[in-house]
């Protein structure tokens, strides 16, 4: 009576505890989902005014009960430089994990007390009821679909997780790549105007000084930004194979657990199907703490978005985001875009006084080295996007553009039969042609990064990154944790209860076999006497 009673209690705390541990799990959860409509303006600052200000990132979204902190309500926002914040997202999985710590000592009690009930106590005559012979059947069979279907789920899940979250990770990594990139191409270009000689005219030696200056610095940001990104690529990426791999592996073997584990039951192979038992406890236990683990995962992905979300909209404060993606120091990138201004504004110069002072003017033969012969039309002059003071300057007509300087200037070549004299009409000898175009080449490759710069000053480029991963990767990778979440939820769950339907039915029908052959015994009994 008492193991029959025990059987019982079991099977209905298996379900209470089921019922009232997913209740508060989502809960928990849904206390950090509320967040989400959670207005802009309702952030803070740590500091209101300066250029160091810090932004406390999806701070409302993260005020959770520290158990670190003696259950403090944590105030840091999203930080994953920050022990305190991961000990409290923790404390939303913690029904989870207490599920499994009561999963294991309860169950394992009662595999204890069922064996010890088997052994010790004395044997009564079994009863047979076709009504618990039948539902034991019934919820079993529902529960091995409901694991099948949560392994589904699981393996689904974890697949598109993983896609996702690669797919966010490489443009991360793209959008630091490129911008590192860009930063190299000025730092090449400022390292071509060192070179730049026109007919011996060449780059102020104050100039020349400040390009080697902010060229150490260009190349400083460029080798940090990389370096870092790539640093986090493969930490992140090292976790999330692991993740697939360690997911895979408890979907097939969750799976195989509740088939294999239905198949014995179904043909009474009692002494496999207490062994499976004592292996499925083990693993249901662990699989509810992976639920725990995810749902942290899912709240850590959410306090991620809304962190991405509000630093967008003040991008220059100092937030826990410069870990995965930082901004290029402001200070470098605005000498580096007033830098490119002046070599382009230099340059320009150097070309229009050569045209001015040699090109367009007609020596007589002895005035060489000016003379060179040149004679025909006049050339234009090279348009100056900037005026001395650096502002942008409007083009006059007649003015060529940068960016088709050098075609233009073709017509005006002459040619020579004697090297460096002209012998056809031009204005320019193929010598000066070649170094005019090197000159235009550099200072219209400084101009045109001139917008990416200034992105840059403005860390226009992270917010850009995160921006889209807000509203294109953002929602993917919640719903693909949700369903990693839910499916292990799932699993475990539906294992669990097989677990205990497994031993239910297996009393069940050993009971009926045993019914069935007692019933036929006695009824064959009389017969064998009737001739005497």
């Amino acid at each position: 009576m008492l193991c029959s009673r025990s059987k019982t209690v079991f099977v209905l705390f298996s379900f209470l505890l089921v019922a009232t541990g997913i209740s508060i799990a989502e809960k928990e959860a849904a206390s950090g989902e509320e967040e989400w409509g959670t207005s802009v303006k309702e952030r803070f600052m740590a500091e209101e005014k300066g250029e160091n200000s810090s932004l406390i990132l999806a701070a409302n979204r993260t005020k959770r009960k520290d158990p670190t902190e003696n259950f403090n309500i944590y105030t840091g926002g999203w930080n994953i430089s920050n022990t305190h914040y991961w000990t409290s997202v923790a404390y939303t999985a913690a029904p989870f994990f207490v599920i499994a710590g009561v999963w294991f000592v309860i169950f394992g009690l009662s595999l204890s007390l069922i064996c010890l009930c088997y052994c010790c106590c004395a044997r009564q005559p079994y009863g047979y009821s076709r009504v618990a012979y039948a539902l034991s059947l019934i919820l079993l069979i529902s529960f091995t679909i409901a694991a099948i279907v949560g392994c589904v789920f699981l393996y689904t899940g974890q697949g598109k997780f993983h896609a996702s979250t690669t797919d966010t990770l490489d443009y991360v990594v793209r959008q630091a790549n490129f911008t590192a990139e860009n930063l190299r191409n000025v730092s090449d270009y400022l390292n071509a105007a060192k070179k730049v000689d026109v007919q011996s005219i060449v780059l102020p030696g104050d100039v020349l000084s400040s390009i080697d200056n902010i060229q150490g610095k260009i190349n400083s940001s460029a080798t940090t930004l990389s370096v870092q990104t790539m640093e986090n690529q493969d930490r992140i990426q090292d976790v999330l194979d692991n993740m697939r791999l360690a997911l895979i592996i408890i979907a097939a073997v969750m799976l195989f657990l509740a088939f294999i584990g239905f198949l014995l039951s179904i043909f009474g192979l009692q002494c496999l199907v207490y062994t499976l038992v004592i292996l499925g406890w083990i693993l249901v236990t662990g699989t509810f703490v992976l639920c725990g683990l995810f749902l942290l995962l899912h709240n850590v992905v959410g306090d991620t978005c809304v962190a991405m979300d509000q630093w967008v909209q003040n991008p220059k404060a100092h937030t826990a985001l410069d870990d995965i993606l930082p901004c290029v120091d402001n200070a470098t990138a605005t000498e580096t875009l007033s830098q490119t201004k002046l070599v382009t504004y230099q340059l320009v110069e150097i070309v229009d006084n050569f045209m001015n002072t040699i090109a367009n003017k007609n020596f007589p033969p002895q005035a060489r080295p000016l003379y060179y012969n040149q004679s025909g039309p006049l050339m234009p002059l090279l348009c100056n996007p900037f005026n001395a003071d650096l502002s942008d300057h409007l083009c006059k007509p007649g003015e060529v553009h940068l960016s088709n300087a050098t075609e233009v200037w073709k017509s005006y070549t002459c040619e020579y039969i004697t090297t460096g004299t002209c012998s056809t009409p031009g204005r320019l000898t193929p010598n000066h042609y070649t170094q005019m175009a090197a000159a235009v080449n550099v200072s219209y490759g400084l101009y045109k990064y001139g917008p990416f710069l200034a992105d840059l000053r403005g860390c226009n480029f992270v917010r850009s990154t995160f921006t889209d991963i807000e509203r294109d990767h953002c929602p993917g990778l919640r719903r693909y944790t949700q369903w990693i979440y839910v499916g292990l939820v799932l699993v475990s769950t539906a294992v669990m209860l097989s677990l205990v339907f497994w031993v239910v039915y297996a009393r069940e029908r050993r009971h009926r076999v045993y019914t069935k052959d007692y019933n036929a015994m006695h009824s064959e009994a009389p017969r064998d006497k009737g001739p005497l």
